[in-house]
């Protein structure tokens, strides 16, 4: 009798677990508590439709994703409500609030399964076969519900800094009369809670023995201990970040912050690579159909859609064939991000770059993973031309939707799904949430932070920074240079800061990275293309900047005008 999934009524098209999902679906019809109570399935499902508000992006703007308002990518159409984010229409009238909802909603199941569904003992099943089996898992929902009561609390703070906060249910009364709480508050609070449940939740739901009935897989893909020690170590590198460390650089106060993220992101990595994980060989298993078993040496935490779909593919192929709309444009800004493999340079800092002269050949590996350049073959594996992205080519500008940089998206989307009208298919898309190659940078960077350079140790962290950052690099089919001794400080961090772009691309930390530094103004306020053209059989190429609208009130979301309506004691962002 395994936990399934939630599903309120036939509408309901998409819902997400986790990563290396094994969990079954079913619908399920909601009842008062009382019938509820009643079956380890009920309760089970109450569970499961907290899972189903876990966070992705693969095209929440109308097919636009986050990353498109971020110097990774730009959306081939004009008017799509990505463009809130930097052409001045962003406000609290207008405040892309969907996290808001969501993530309160989210709370308020968690709040009221804790109250209500924990305790039981469901005594009329005691003589059933697996009764010992369902009461383990059972005993482990409200550790499960306590970190993802704090995963959504954190998403919250990241988007809007000071956040309402309740760990219980709310009466009428206070429903409306919360204020803010302050976001180091909320960080320490998450940490606390992290600390509390890491060594209650199941260790690792693929080793339960004798608890997973006879004939049963085990569930895999579920919170358990590794899923609440990556929420830690990601929530001591916000809290120590620029944008919530208000602590003058070098103070006690400030290395404390980077020291607890330090320390955390180490612990994580220390028990997953205990558990045998490691970064997988092929960096594009990541997101491949199977990831959420071919890749689980290295994904922690994610969520997949419950069933098979091309919906991304069809938004983000090139424009030309059968269905497809081009979407989401990796930028020129990305692309001069892959190193050279020789010498592990940026093109653009070799005293011989043409900013003009896209420099492909001999590039990071993983920009051939990532995204789809002009003359590009077999993508999508089913396409027999070459793919023409220079300007009036069969994939390009001017037609409706044709790429405006130059590119195409890889990342993400499934290679194998066919679009045509004739030959339709679908398959999986797993939205990485927690993988191993996040907190090897973010140990990098808090390490680097707290004892003031890259190459630096002590006894509790015998390994330096630059060793840490250059995991991502030496992953066995990447296999890029790894980080030179001796940089000083300000070009380690430039490096690393790159390194986390390239390796991260996609996945939806750039938007959030760049806030946490406090680097909107450097690298938000615009973003460059590539226009190519074609003569005979040679190209040429012209890089187009373009302006974008930054201010530093949005380093933080707008408080919804709604919701200040209704609560008077919201105070607004600054700025806004």
């Amino acid at each position: 009798m395994k936990l399934n999934k939630l599903i309120y009524g036939v509408l309901t098209i998409f819902a997400f677990s986790s990563c290396a999902d094994q969990m079954d679906y079913s619908e399920y019809n909601p009842y008062d508590a009382g019938y509820v109570k009643r079956t380890f399935y009920d309760v089970g499902g109450l569970v499961s439709n907290i899972y189903q508000s876990l966070d992705s992006d693969f095209g929440n703007y109308s097919g636009a994703i986050l990353g498109s308002a971020t110097d990774e990518s730009q959306y081939s159409y004009t008017g799509n409500a990505i463009e809130t984010f930097y052409n001045g229409a962003w406000s609290p009238v207008n405040a892309q609030s969907s996290m808001w909802t969501s993530s309160y909603k989210a709370i308020a199941n968690c709040n009221n399964y804790l109250e209500e569904f924990t305790g039981l003992t469901f005594s009329e099943y005691e003589q059933i076969s697996d009764y010992e089996a369902e009461m383990y898992r059972y005993n482990n929902y409200q550790y499960e519900v306590r970190f993802l009561r704090a995963y959504f609390y954190f998403n919250l703070v990241r988007q809007y800094g000071d956040v309402p906060f309740t760990d219980h249910v709310l009466s009428t009364s206070e429903v409306n009369t919360l204020t803010r709480k302050p976001a180091q508050e909320v960080f320490d609070w998450i940490i606390k809670e992290c600390d509390e449940i890491k060594d209650l939740i199941i260790p690792d739901y693929n080793n339960l023995g004798a608890l997973v009935p006879a004939g049963e897989s085990a569930e895999t893909g579920r919170a358990n201990k590794r899923t609440v020690l990556a929420l830690k170590a990601r929530t001591a590198l916000y809290a120590a970040s620029p944008l919530f460390n208000s602590h003058q650089e070098g103070s006690q106060e400030y290395k404390e912050l980077w020291y607890r993220a330090a320390k955390a992101n180490k612990d994580l990595i220390e028990t997953c690579e205990e558990a045998g994980m490691r970064l997988i060989d092929d960096y594009e298993n990541l997101w491949d159909a199977k990831s959420y078993s071919s890749a689980i040496d290295e994904l922690i935490f994610g969520c997949r859609a419950i069933r098979a779909t091309n919906s991304f593919e069809k938004y983000n192929f090139p424009v030309g064939l059968e269905n497809c709309r081009g979407g989401n444009c990796p930028t020129q800004t990305l692309v001069d991000a892959y190193e050279l493999k020789d010498g592990g340079e940026r093109p653009d800092k070799k005293a011989d770059y043409d900013k003009n002269k896209p420099y492909y050949e001999g590039r990071d590996p993983r920009f051939e993973k990532t995204i789809a350049k002009n003359g590009d073959t077999k993508w999508p594996n089913w396409n027999e031309t070459a793919l023409e992205t220079y300007q009036g080519g069969a994939n390009a500008e001017p037609l409706s939707g044709g790429t405006p940089t130059g590119y195409y998206l890889k990342k993400y989307c499934q290679t194998s799904i066919n679009t045509t009208t004739a030959k339709p298919t679908t398959d999986n898309h797993t939205w990485i949430i927690y993988r191993l190659g996040e907190f090897y940078l973010n140990y990098a960077e808090a390490l680097f932070k707290y004892l003031g350079t890259a190459y630096a140790t002590n006894n509790e962290f015998p390994i330096p920074a630059n060793e840490m950052v250059n995991k991502t690099r030496q992953r066995t089919k990447v296999n890029m240079p790894k980080f030179p001794a001796g940089l000083n400080n300000q070009l380690w961090w430039e490096k690393y800061q790159n390194e986390r772009m390239v390796e991260l691309a996609f996945e939806g930390h750039r938007f959030w990275d760049v806030r946490r530094w406090k680097e909107g103004d450097k690298h938000f306020s615009s973003i460059d293309e590539m226009k190519i053209y074609k003569s005979g059989d040679s190209y040429s190429y012209r890089r187009v900047t373009v302006d974008r609208q930054w201010d530093d009130k949005m380093y933080f979301f707008p408080i919804p005008q709604s919701e200040k309506a209704k609560n008077p004691n919201l105070t607004q962002n600054p700025g806004w």
